[in-house]
């Protein structure tokens, strides 16, 4: 063990154990604690939410488990707390039920939408608001449908268990944990001091260990220990933020950049890059202050200050418009001076810092890559029984941990800009980080949680008709580029860029295909794909924080990938297909959040909060019916593009609980998406 640089600047005083990411040792397991449900949701963030949102109102008994102690994802663990959300989509209000209470209730708690007068949304607030919030609805959720909630904070799953033939799920193995006898509360220290020894069965100095085995609830007058195609005893829903289960059940999946092909034209890579993800962030709080602050540099800060910048854009290059992109708090009365749009910082106005030279942190190496491969699992242990670990890099959850507060530190005492050059930035010291349990991140450190995560581990579809590699939503479903651009014709080869055409060219495809046509004669589809199994909606841009091109990340003269945002922009309203939920192998495991089928670069549309909450109420409604209908996801589906009337009743049910499958006049034969843009 050591003293981490990063606790010494805070004077938090805490040593960080660094483990060997190796497996340790299988103890002879038996649990604490047995729980029933039938659902086992396993992450608290946005998607799992609606899950157990819609779930509850079904009348189900749900099992909900988080590694930290806030359910919310993105809202309020890791900090987020500012809507990303399309134009036209928020001016119509046309969302799930669930997402727009949740609106509503922010509004009604505050009284007023955007209570930090955000430029970056129309709704910007505390995280410990929002997941004060989402507690409530659950509750009344569980009331009206007479569901139950089993709510497990701070718990991660260990390992699962399967029937005979692998195909279900049949238990899973928990490990909740608190501070040990004598020790601080947990969030007295960031995600990287404990999390590998979160997922370890044995107590330590610093945490106390409850192991919980979950198990299908009995359900009289049916037996749910069939095998398929018998109904399955229980559905369990992986909303997790990078896509454990789905490691950790060993199903396929991609990470990282796709090869670049006719339906991924844009990728960064001829022949795809597992290690290089989108940023992570650790967002932090701040406040201005009548008065400057005096704040000693942090030993660790020399390492990244070459990173820090405003941005590209000179127009960014104001404190106060960096102070006010993501402002969660500016009370009554506010200034009558403006910039961005908005009114101009005030002390006691407080900020959220989310900012993609500043606590971005952008790994894109074998030698630093966050979320770890499936090979670098094996060879790691973390797939042998007892062996997971959370599937992440400990050093670079830690170095994400000190971009952060290093960043706060450039704020308030630098005059460096990686971007702009230096003599653009000045010390800004009427600043304080907010810090304790009672801050907006509720860390006793200040940084969120958790960091943000934008893009995990992506499942691989089922093959299906279309799709014989595995069912995916890929670049060109969405996407508004322009495909005639020089990058296409140069980084194509000639039949690859016909082929990419012929993608593009919607009810003419077969046309196109037969005639050869060429390219510039054909007339490209402006919209995005349809799909006969949607139960849900999305849009946002096509929105990159790539990684960068050499290891580390923070390392002098240090520049994003090459071509890492040719597909940065507009994206059309678009589905969320069932087809895109259900992994391949087993049978009862729902995928619901970032980890759905998609591309790297369709990843970068389908993340933020509506599109969250939305494939969380289309899972949750999907097992529920699952287990009502007796039938298993995929039989909805294995029949098309012919009939399939199950499907049809899921996505009326759906519909009739406010949850819409397609966006107004949506239509193979409508084109006229022009006021549609994202932004």
């Amino acid at each position: 063990m050591f003293t981490s640089l990063f606790a010494a600047s805070l004077g938090l005083g805490y040593a960080v154990p660094i483990f060997a990411q190796t497996a340790n040792p299988r103890p002879n397991v038996t649990s604490d604690i047995s729980e029933e449900c039938e659902l086992l949701i396993v992450g608290g963030g946005l998607s799992g939410v609606s899950a157990a949102y819609e779930s509850l109102q079904m009348g189900r008994t749900v099992c909900m488990t988080e590694l930290t102690d806030w359910m919310g994802g993105q809202l309020t663990s890791q900090g987020t707390s500012a809507l990303d959300e399309s134009r036209r989509q928020r001016a119509l209000l046309y969302y799930a039920k669930g997402y727009l209470e949740f609106r509503q209730r922010i509004e009604q708690k505050y009284g007023k939408l955007n209570p930090g007068d955000c430029w970056v949304s129309v709704s910007c607030f505390f995280p410990y608001d929002a997941e004060q919030v989402l507690e409530g609805m659950l509750k009344d959720a569980a009331r009206r449908g007479r569901g139950k909630l089993k709510w497990f904070p701070s718990t991660i799953i260990k390992e699962l268990e399967y029937s005979p033939d692998g195909r279900l799920i049949t238990g899973a193995i928990a490990i909740q944990h608190a501070p040990a006898p004598g020790t601080p509360p947990l969030n007295t220290e960031p995600l990287s001091y404990f999390i590998e020894d979160a997922y370890r069965y044995e107590d330590s100095e610093r945490l106390s260990k409850t192991v919980i085995r979950f198990s299908p609830k009995p359900v009289q007058g049916r037996d749910r220990t069939l095998a398929p195609p018998q109904p399955a005893p229980w559905y369990v829903i992986e909303a997790t933020e990078t896509g454990e289960l789905i490691a950790l059940a060993d199903v396929p999946y991609r990470v990282g950049l796709d090869p670049r092909s006719p339906i991924n034209p844009s990728s960064a890579s001829a022949t795809g890059d597992p290690y290089c993800t989108q940023g992570f962030t650790y967002t932090f709080a701040m406040e201005r202050t009548a008065e400057p602050q005096n704040y000693e540099k942090p030993a660790f800060y020399d390492r990244y200050r070459p990173y820090y910048g405003y941005d590209p854009n000179p127009r960014l290059a104001d404190i106060d418009v960096v102070f006010t992109y993501r402002r969660l708090w500016s009370p009554e009365p506010r200034s009558s001076d403006r910039v961005f749009g908005v009114t101009r910082p005030k002390p006691g106005d407080i900020s959220m810092q989310n900012w993609v030279w500043g606590n971005d942190y952008r790994p894109g190496t074998a030698k630093d890559n966050l979320i770890f491969t499936r090979d670098q699992l094996a060879a790691l242990g973390q797939l042998e029984p007892g062996g997971w670990l959370g599937g992440l890099r400990t050093e670079t959850l830690q170095a994400g941990e000190e971009l952060a507060l290093g960043f706060f530190y450039w704020i308030v005492a630098d005059n460096t800009d990686s971007q702009l050059g230096d003599g653009v930035k000045q010390p800004y010291p009427n600043h304080r980080l907010l810090t304790g349990f009672d801050s907006p991140m509720g860390t006793a450190h200040g940084l969120s949680k958790y960091p943000y995560i934008r893009e995990g581990r992506r499942i691989i579809g089922r093959p299906t008709y279309g799709y014989s590699q595995g069912f995916a939503i890929n670049e060109i479903d969405i996407s508004w580029v322009d495909y005639q651009d020089e990058f296409y014709r140069t980084n194509l080869a000639p039949d690859a860029y016909q082929t990419l055409w012929y993608g593009l060219a919607g009810l003419e495809t077969t046309a196109a295909i037969r005639n050869r046509t060429q390219p510039e004669q054909i007339t490209r589809r402006t919209r995005s794909t349809i799909y006969p199994d949607s139960v849900g909606i999305a849009q946002y841009a096509i929105d990159f924080h790539p990684c960068m091109a050499a290891s580390p990340p923070e390392a002098p003269g240090n520049v994003e990938r090459e071509n890492s945002r040719q597909a940065h922009g507009r994206a059309y309203p678009a589905q969320i297909p069932l087809s895109a939920m259900i992994p391949q192998n087993i049978d009862n495991l729902l995928v619901a959040g970032k980890s759905i089928a998609t591309s790297h670069i369709a990843a970068a549309a389908y993340r933020v909060h509506s599109f969250e909450w939305s494939a969380g109420a289309a899972a949750g409604t999907t097992a529920s019916f699952a287990l009502s209908e007796g039938i298993l996801p995929y039989q909805l589906t294995d029949e098309l593009p012919g009939p399939e009337p199950k499907l049809m009743e899921l996505q009326a049910l759906l519909r009739k609980n406010g949850n819409p499958t397609a966006f107004p006049n949506t239509s193979i034969f409508n084109e006229d998406w022009q006021d549609w843009a994202p932004w």
